[in-house]
């Protein structure tokens, strides 16, 4: 019998990233990770990306996937969607990564490793671990402002890791199937907030590899005011609202 590689699936939400996203896949294809699959999500981007990516997946049908999605309602939301189809269509792995190419694909292998060769549920790729990085771009007090969410959320939650709202991660199939997805409450950043703490709160592994955090390339950032105020509200909100049963 001829063993099969895991399915690793790439979960990627794109608003209007039309430049950045045939980038990323092009890194992504370049990968040594075997049964590496892409699968976009895409919220009804007004710039074509949502056609960009259609155009990607007709030209590598058999590892490139579109999920269109007709209403802009939060990152979260966006992850939900895509981990569910993910979970569906058989991986084994699902890595959570931004289109904006901030997050270093070359340490995607690295992360794919540690969650199959440890006994980690979730690998983060972190700032704040030792050969970690924040982007050098960064003004001192947006760097203070990431530093402090951190500190915040570790207080109020204590997750003990690192770099508790990093959005560059690696899970297993199971872990997502136990935090039970569905019953996600949060949207934006504070999603991945809540995501650790569901983890956490089951007694799974939670491991982190550094990376080097890169300022967006092309495009504008999410984060708006709204973004923020459910950030600093979440961990308060799961603390004493607990975890759905």
């Amino acid at each position: 019998m001829v063993e099969t590689s895991p399915k690793v699936v790439v979960v990627v939400p794109t608003y209007n990233e039309r430049a950045n996203l045939p980038v990323l896949a092009g890194m992504l294809a370049d990968l040594p990770v075997p049964n590496l699959h892409l699968l976009v999500v895409d919220d009804s981007s007004p710039d074509g990306t949502g056609e960009v990516a259609d155009a990607l997946a007709a030209e590598s049908p058999d590892t490139v996937g579109v999920l269109h999605r007709t209403e802009k309602d939060g990152l979260g939301r966006a992850y939900v969607a895509g981990m569910t189809r993910a979970l569906a269509e058989g991986a084994d792995v699902v890595i959570q990564m931004d289109a904006d190419l901030s997050h270093p694909a070359a340490v995607l292998p690295e992360m794919v490793d540690t969650l199959l060769t440890t006994d980690a549920a979730v690998v983060l790729g972190s700032r704040y671990v030792p050969g970690g990085s924040t982007a050098e771009e960064w003004p001192w007090h947006r760097k203070a402002l990431s530093a402090w969410a951190n500190f915040y959320v570790n207080a109020i939650l204590r997750l003990r890791v690192k770099d508790a709202t990093a959005g560059f991660k690696a899970w297993r199939a199971e872990t997502l199937r136990a935090v039970d997805l569905p019953s996600i409450r949060s949207n934006g950043y504070s999603f991945q907030v809540e995501m650790n703490y569901r983890a956490v709160k089951h007694g799974l592994v939670i491991r982190e590899v550094p990376i080097r955090f890169s300022e967006r390339v092309d495009g504008a950032s999410k984060m708006s005011l709204g973004v923020q105020l459910e950030s600093a509200l979440t961990p308060w909100k799961l603390l004493f609202g607990g975890i759905p049963r």
